[in-house]
C-alpha cells in the first residue's frame, strides 16, 4: 500500500550470492501478491542463472518473464545444465504452464559426455518431465552462438593470457579433430537436439524448439560482444530476454522494461566478488 494505493513490489534476490531472509519490514500494510499469470519454469546454465547481467531483475530470463506477463520459476545453474535426473524430477513436481529446457553449453565445456550418450540422456531428462506434464508446452532452446565451442570440444578453462592481463576470458581446450571420435560441440549438440525433436514430435505434438542461435547468433558478436568469449553482457541479457518474448510470448516491438523501474526492487548484499565460474 502506498499513499492508500495498492502497489505490487517484487524483490529480486542477488543472483551471484546466496541470501538468507530473515525478514521484512514496511512503513505500510503488507500483503502476499496473488496474480493469476501463467507460470514458466526454465531450466538452463550461468547464461540463465544471470552471469554478467546488472542485477537479478535484468537477467534475460527475467525480462522476458516481465514482457510476457508470466511467473518465472529460473532454475539457471552456473557450470552444471548437465541433465541430471534430480532437477528433471523437480520440474516435473512443479507447477507449469511453460517449460523450457535450454542445454548444450555445459555438456560441452564440461567436456562430460560423449556422443553416444547425450540424445539418450536428454530422452531420459524429458521423460522424466513428462511424468508429471504430460500435455504441458516443452520448449527446448539450443545453445547460443559461442566462437569458442562451435567446431571446438571442451573443457572449457580460462585463458591464461587473459588472466596474465588480469582479464576473465575462455578457451576451448578440445582439439576439433576429436569431434570425429564422439566428443562434441556444439555444432554436434544442436544437430542431436533437432533429431530428438523430431523423433518425438509424432507422439508429443506439445514439444516445440526454438534456435538459440535466434536469441543470440553469430551476427550478433560484432555489436553485443561476449566480453568473456562465454557470457552475455548485461546489455546483451537484455536484448536475449526481448528476442524470447517476441519468439515466444508473442511481444511485438517488446522493450525491456527500465532499470529505475520502482515497482521492481534488486535487493543488493554488498559481498566479495564471486570467482568466476564457467557457464
Amino acid at each position: 500500500m502506498s499513499g492508500g494505493v495498492e502497489r505490487l513490489v517484487e524483490i529480486w534476490l542477488p543472483y551471484s550470492e546466496s541470501v538468507e531472509l530473515i525478514s521484512t519490514d514496511a512503513d505500510e500494510p503488507l500483503a502476499p501478491a496473488h496474480r493469476p499469470a501463467p507460470t514458466w519454469v526454465h531450466y538452463g546454465s550461468s547464461i540463465s542463472q544471470g552471469s554478467n547481467a546488472a542485477s537479478a531483475a535484468t537477467i534475460w530470463t527475467a525480462v522476458a518473464a516481465r514482457l510476457g506477463g508470466v511467473e518465472l520459476t529460473n532454475l539457471g545453474f552456473g557450470g552444471s545444465a548437465l541433465l541430471d535426473p534430480f532437477v528433471a524430477r523437480t520440474i516435473r513436481d512443479l507447477p507449469a504452464d511453460l517449460i523450457s529446457v535450454k542445454v548444450g553449453i555445459n555438456i560441452v565445456n564440461a567436456d562430460l559426455m560423449r556422443r553416444r550418450a547425450f540424445a539418450p540422456a536428454l530422452h531420459g531428462f524429458l521423460d522424466v518431465i513428462r511424468g508429471g506434464h504430460p500435455d504441458t508446452p516443452l520448449l527446448l532452446v539450443t545453445p547460443l552462438w559461442s566462437p569458442i565451442f562451435e567446431h571446438t570440444p571442451g573443457p572449457g578453462v580460462f585463458d591464461p593470457d587473459a588472466l596474465s592481463r588480469g582479464e576473465t576470458r575462455f578457451v576451448a581446450a578440445g582439439d576439433p579433430a576429436e569431434v570425429r571420435s564422439g566428443k562434441l560441440d556444439l555444432a554436434t549438440i544442436r544437430a542431436d537436439i533437432d533429431r530428438v525433436v523430431h523423433d518425438r514430435s509424432a507422439s508429443d505434438p506439445n514439444l516445440f524448439q526454438l534456435d538459440g542461435m535466434a536469441l543470440y547468433g553469430a551476427s550478433d558478436a560484432q555489436s553485443h560482444p561476449l566480453p568473456d568469449d562465454l557470457h552475455p553482457d548485461a546489455a546483451t541479457h537484455r536484448l536475449l530476454g526481448e528476442r524470447f518474448a517476441e519468439e515466444v510470448f508473442g511481444v511485438e516491438g517488446g522493450r525491456s522494461p527500465p532499470q529505475g523501474d520502482s515497482d521492481c526492487v534488486d535487493l543488493v548484499v554488498a559481498l566479495s566478488e564471486p570467482d568466476p565460474q564457467p557457464s
